[in-house]
Parts: C-alpha cells; structure tokens; sequence
C-alpha cells in the first residue's frame, strides 16, 4: 500500500527535509509556534488510533519485557543525556535540551522501526505507549532534577504540557477507536504517513530556526547526540538479551530505548523555556535516531 511505502521511507524523508531546512529555512519555518504543538497533537490522536483496551494486555502477559525497557527509558538515557551534556561542555541550552530530549518516552517511529527489522511490533507498540504514560511524571519530574544545574525548570509547566499534548489526543484516539469504528477504520489508514509527515515538518521547522547555531557550533551536539541513542540501542539489547536470551525481544527493547519521541521533546521546550534553542537537540535527536534505524534495519531484517 502507499501509506506503508511513505511510513517506511520516514528515515530517509526525515534526513530530506532536515537538509533542506539547512539549505533554505523558509522552506518549513512557517510551521512553528502552535502549529508544531497541534502537529504532535495529532501524531498522538494517529497514536491512540491504533490502540484498542486488548493491547494494554501485553503489558499483563510479559511485564517483565515491558518494565525492563520502561526503566532503561528512564535510567540510562537521562543519566547519559545529563553525562554527555558535562562531558562536551554544551551551553546550557543545548545542554538543558539534551536532557529533555533523553527524558522522552519511546516514539510512534519506533514501531515502525520494529515492524520493518521484523521485531516484536506488539511488545514495541505497548512499552510505546506504557512509556507515553509514564513520560507524564517521570519526564517532568528528570528533567527538572537534572537540569537544576543549568536553569530553574518548571516542572509543573512541563506536567501539564504533558497532558495536553499526550494524554488528551491519545485518550480521544482510544475512545474513538472504541465507541466509533467505522469512523476510525476510515481514518486509520491515513495515520501512520500523516504522523511521518507531521514529525518531518517538526524537525524541518526547529533545524530551520536554528540553522546558523547548528552550523556554527553544533558539532558537539551532534557528537552527545549521537553517542545518546547508539548507547541507548547497544545498551537497551545487551542488558534485554543478558536476561531474557531472546533475540526477537533484544532487538524490540533496544529500539525502544534508543528511539525517544523527539516530537514531544520539542514541544515541551518550546513551552516552557523563554530559550527557542532548547528545542534543537530534541529536532536533531529526531534525524539521528531515524538514521540509526534505518541502519538498524538494514542489519536485523531476517
């Protein structure tokens, strides 16, 4: 089906339209301010869409897989995020960003990631959205504690963005896919490429605005970055298949750890800190662990 052909493509789109935004900004920074917030609203709704009551019972059948990489998703990556931020000296807006980016859950990408390297895309789908609830207090919550060294951050400020942008369309998606089917099954199919789309225009928008920054002095960044999600895909398949001895899993969680829904990383930032660049690391978060995935895959296809 095309839709399947463009959510597949989402590395390869996303690496397009970052390039260009480098090459001439106005091409997408006219998707800002709350146009980016209702874009990830509606990654959300696309979400909730696929999920019915019965996914949540993975989380029942295997909880020892699902917690696992829900406390690699709230361990590892924050620590690394905030390690990272002192090891290469970035300013402390990049660096605050950094550890939000780190601070997110798992992604919608991530499941596509685990569809195509032939994962387990169920056990992906719920750790995703378990992770989504849990990002309610613990993103708020890290990322407060570990950037105090950097800025004051409102953690409330962070909670209640949180709910709006996560929680409310998730919710509706789910109610919709319950109590109005046929509607949700019209609109189903469009989801999974309006989501590509949404998050290509996000990161487009955000390295747009911050293009001089990012060519100036955003190879450090780069490097934290990079060094973030390879840790988190390395990390998140040796600690799994170390306890479970279970490819199929291995390779689900450590896509799960090293891929953080960067969508949500930029909203939040542009939300609560007066400092648009704290928004960058979550835009250039987004290019780098799709990337990766793309590697992922191409390694993990059998």
């Amino acid at each position: 089906m095309q839709s399947e052909k463009i959510t597949a493509s989402f590395p390869w789109m996303v690496s397009l339209f970052a390039a260009i935004a480098l090459w001439h900004p106005p091409v997408f920074t006219w998707f800002s301010g709350d146009l980016i917030t209702l874009g990830l609203a509606g990654i959300m709704l696309g979400m909730g869409l696929t999920l019915r009551w019965n996914d949540f019972k993975q989380v029942f059948k295997t909880p020892r897989w699902v917690l696992l990489g829900l406390f690699l998703q709230f361990s590892i990556m924050p620590i690394m995020g905030w390690g990272l931020g002192v090891l290469f000296d970035l300013p402390p807006f990049f660096a605050v960003g950094l550890i939000l980016v780190s601070c997110c859950p798992g992604g919608t990408a991530s499941n596509v990631i685990a569809y195509l390297a032939k994962a387990h895309v169920a056990l992906s789908v719920s750790m995703t959205a378990l992770s989504t609830v849990a990002a309610i207090i613990f993103t708020p919550l890290l990322t407060a504690r570990l950037s105090g060294s950097y800025v004051d951050v409102a953690a409330w400020g962070l909670f209640f963005s949180t709910i709006k942008v996560v929680v409310l369309p998730i919710s509706l998606g789910v109610i919709l896919n319950r109590y109005a089917p046929k509607a949700t099954a019209m609109l189903l199919p469009a989801a999974p490429p309006l989501a590509v789309l949404l998050i290509c225009l996000i990161v487009a928008s955000i390295i747009g605005q911050g293009k001089e920054i990012i060519l100036n002095s955003g190879i450090r960044l780069l490097l934290s970055l990079m060094i973030l999600h390879l840790g988190g895909f390395v990390l998140g398949y040796f600690f799994s298949y170390w306890l479970f001895k279970n490819k199929r899993v291995a390779k689900t969680i450590s896509i799960e750890v090293g891929m953080q829904n960067s969508g949500l990383g930029v909203v939040l930032a542009q939300e609560n800190f007066s400092n648009p660049m704290v928004a960058i690391p979550a835009a250039l978060s987004s290019l780098i662990h799709s990337i990766y995935g793309s590697i992922f895959v191409t390694f993990n296809k059998k």
